[in-house]
């Protein structure tokens, strides 16, 4: 499982660089304009610069409407500021055929710049609060429109979680699909250390986290501190040896 750090600036970006052992993805966003609000681009290439050359940067392109040109521009305009890693926030289509319709415009304009970007359709566990597609129908809009990976976030970020919304079987019914159609899957919303058994089991590939390695837990007010994220990869890896020894781990303390 590859742990997705999203900094909210450059400043959180060079704490990521201090723990670059410990994570695998620097994921750029701008939470103050959504769950996957996308940042400027200047800020994409500053942060591509400041992590690790090997280290894979991940960028939003926001939390988007049902206007396929304009996410198209997004996504071209992400990739080429040096993210490798293109997400992209379903919220605005209510349908499936609008998802796929959305997605296949950013895969075309992704992977005509880049071959081997890897475009993420990204959904919403709590879609039932702000009308956008079923959660489940992402591995089917990522597979129909030639995306590399599907996603699960939460939209409303007001503490609930992940699985307040999608039980633990829903998302690894999400995950199962997902790898079906040859996609990975990505779990994300407010993922605490105590949710990475649940996580480990299911097979989930990349786990997306912020509030969980900010100072306080707090992922608007907190600043993501080194220490935190390393504690969490630790626990990650910990979850990981006992699944792989089929021993279901104990919650560790800091969980």
């Amino acid at each position: 499982m590859l742990l997705l750090i999203s900094p909210d600036g450059l400043d959180e970006a060079l704490d990521c660089a201090k723990a670059a052992d410990h994570l695998d993805i620097v994921d750029v966003k701008k939470p103050d304009e959504g769950s996957l609000g996308a940042n400027f681009p200047w800020v994409i290439r500053e942060i591509r610069d400041a992590v690790p050359a090997g280290k894979p940067v991940s960028a939003t392109v926001g939390d988007v409407p049902y206007k396929p040109g304009t996410v198209a521009q997004a996504a071209l305009g992400a990739v080429v500021s040096g993210a490798t890693y293109i997400k992209v926030g379903l919220y605005g289509c209510t349908t499936p055929d609008q998802g796929i319709d959305v997605m296949r415009a950013v895969v075309r304009a992704v992977k005509d710049h880049r071959p081997d970007a890897l475009v993420v359709a990204s959904g919403y566990a709590d879609a039932h609060r702000v009308g956008c597609v079923n959660p489940l129908a992402l591995p089917d809009i990522a597979a129909r429109s030639g995306a590399d990976a599907a996603m699960l976030d939460t939209a409303i970020k007001d503490g609930t979680r992940l699985f307040d919304h999608v039980s633990e079987d829903a998302c690894a019914e999400f995950v199962r699909l997902s790898h079906a159609a040859g996609l990975l899957a990505a779990l994300a919303g407010s993922v605490k250390a105590v949710d990475l058994g649940a996580l480990t089991r299911m097979g989930t590939d990349i786990v997306g986290v912020r509030g969980a390695v900010c100072e306080g837990g707090d992922r608007n007010a907190g600043r993501i501190k080194p220490e935190l994220v390393a504690a969490f990869r630790a626990e990650m890896d910990r979850q990981s040896r006992e699944a792989a020894v089929g021993v279901p781990a104990a919650s560790s303390p800091a969980a």
